[in-house]
């Protein structure tokens, strides 16, 4: 269960990096997140090939990009509530460095409970 909620928040991620990247000008720190946190997303596809069933790992892979790309898209275009936006894309990018550090953590005790047993 830990793998898949690892690979749905490295989807979610991924997507608001792209948006991100797309929108706004890169830091250095941004962009030393951003390779830190790719390299973990290449080891849990990595880890997914090598320990998961393939039959379901690669339709959820499809899935969970799907889920991501309209979340994200749902945000962009936006939810209002009396003609305020309830929430936005400065509040996504706020958050962006505490899901890296989850979706580090996720990766991380995956691959340390794989090597331990």
């Amino acid at each position: 269960m830990v793998f898949y909620c690892a690979l749905f928040l490295s989807f979610l991620y991924f997507k608001i990096a792209r948006v991100h990247k797309k929108e706004e000008r890169l830091s250095p720190l941004f962009l030393a997140q951003h390779l830190m946190t790719a390299v973990a997303i290449v080891s849990l596809l990595a880890y997914g090939f090598m320990y998961e069933n393939l039959y379901v790992f690669v339709p959820i892979l499809f899935v969970f990009a799907s889920m991501v790309s309209m979340m994200i898209t749902a945000v962009q275009v936006g939810i209002f509530v009396d003609g305020k936006p309830l929430f936005g894309l400065t509040q996504i990018y706020r958050y962006l460095s505490v899901l890296s550090i989850i979706t580090l953590l996720l990766i991380s005790s995956l691959w340390i409970t794989q090597i331990a047993f």
